[in-house]
């Protein structure tokens, strides 16, 4: 019985520090004005508390209710698409879409010279549904193996491919942080990009490692992921919302832009994103050849080819020279 009552105590006391913990983050992020005075005040109150009130109960009923004060608070914090926004992310992606034709407007396509020195291109492309014949995936890594970002990259029979990336909309001067990330500093963007933008930004200039898959997804199914992506982002140029690093990253909003009984099954490495090739290869999604998994992602492995090919028209060819297409 003591063992109960101990084990209980201690739960309750570890879930009190983690809600004051972030309570106090919120409010060192996000509050408005003397963010760090007031988050420091508010720690000082529960220290305070702690150490003066006298009851178990109390005490942690008063540190509940401010934790339930502060998410009062910070739930009526809205983002906005009217800001000084960093030039990669000055534009919203949208879409018109006239039965099988569809007309994305705000594709960027920069000229490059390091990752950071670009000038910004912003163009209009019309694609047909019905000309879609497949989607990749290019999946990459500047770190840790277990953290990644996805990219979607459709086909279609009678031009380039399109590519979405999730990311962070920043604005000038914002650097991304991943403890920032779980809270109201950053807007979620979906951007278009030609692949001669998105993934050769990330093989030619910011030297990440970039891992590029064919999915076995059939056209139908392409168009209707396709369709998902643009309705997602023509509500997203309409009405903003907030990233965060757990709940509307880059992995989870694939998940989520799906109708509810359409959606996979969870999987901790959707969270944990640097494992998600690994497990859409389990799941049949990939083309293999016959390969093994790591096998496979050696050899979609594409940044010395998207060097080579560099500013090269043809540059989606060359980066899927002996990659996998059918099973």
């Amino acid at each position: 019985m003591r063992i109960i009552k101990f084990t209980t105590w201690t739960l309750a006391w570890l879930t009190a520090f983690i809600c004051a913990t972030w309570a106090a983050g919120a409010l060192y992020f996000d509050f408005p004005k003397a963010s760090a005075f007031v988050a420091i005040l508010f720690v000082i109150a529960l220290l305070a508390i702690v150490i003066f009130v006298r009851g178990k109960l109390l005490k942690l009923a008063i540190v509940f209710g401010a934790f339930a004060a502060v998410v009062s608070w910070w739930l009526t914090l809205k983002p906005s698409n009217d800001r000084e926004w960093q030039p990669d992310v000055a534009q919203t992606a949208w879409a018109d879409i006239n039965g099988d034709e569809v007309t994305v407007h705000n594709v960027r396509n920069c000229d490059y010279r390091t990752d950071t020195d670009f000038t910004p291109h912003w163009e209009t492309r019309t694609v047909r549904l019905s000309q879609i014949t497949g989607m990749d995936v290019a999946i990459n890594y500047w770190g840790s193996p277990w953290i990644a970002h996805p990219i979607v990259s459709f086909q279609f029979s009678d031009g380039l491919p399109l590519c979405f990336s999730i990311e962070t909309r920043k604005t000038v001067g914002q650097q991304y942080s991943t403890l920032e990330g779980f809270y109201r500093q950053y807007t979620l963007t979906y951007v278009v990009a030609d692949e001669r933008d998105c993934i050769r930004l990330r093989t030619n200039y910011r030297r990440e490692d970039v891992y590029l898959y064919h999915t076995l997804a059939s056209p139908a199914q392409a168009r209707e992921r396709f369709r998902e992506y643009v309705n997602t982002l023509n509500a997203l140029h309409e009405k903003p919302r907030w990233y965060n690093a757990v709940t509307s990253n880059c992995t989870t909003s694939i998940r989520t832009q799906r109708a509810v009984k359409l959606r996979a099954p969870w999987d901790w490495r959707i969270l944990l994103n640097g494992k998600a090739d690994e497990m859409l290869y389990q799941d049949h999604a990939f083309a293999t050849g016959g390969l093994s998994f790591t096998e496979l992602k050696q050899r979609s492995l594409i940044n010395e080819r998207a060097r080579a090919a560099d500013q090269d028209p043809n540059f989606s060819r060359i980066i899927r020279e002996g990659l996998p297409r059918s099973d």
